[in-house]
């Protein structure tokens, strides 16, 4: 049985959120960071204290998502000037 190739999906993914994020400017970013710091939440409440994250720590993890959405809420809160 021959091995499947590799298939670079997450690639795909990054370029699409960057696209997203590039379209809807800060407010895209403030959805994503609040996505992704509300799974984070579940997860680390369930027992998840480890991540696949370059972080590693959830908690780390945790806070470098609320330093995204708060940055994002300030570019919001500035383009509205």
């Amino acid at each position: 049985m021959k091995a499947q190739p590799y298939d670079p999906l997450r690639l795909c993914v990054y370029a699409t959120v960057a696209l997203l994020a590039w379209l809807l400017g800060p407010w895209a970013v403030a959805g994503f960071a609040a996505l992704g710091f509300a799974g984070y939440w579940k997860a680390r409440r369930a027992g998840l204290t480890r991540s696949k994250c370059l972080l590693r720590d959830t908690r780390l993890v945790l806070a470098y998502l609320g330093l995204i959405g708060l940055a994002a809420v300030v570019g919001i809160v500035l383009s509205l000037r």
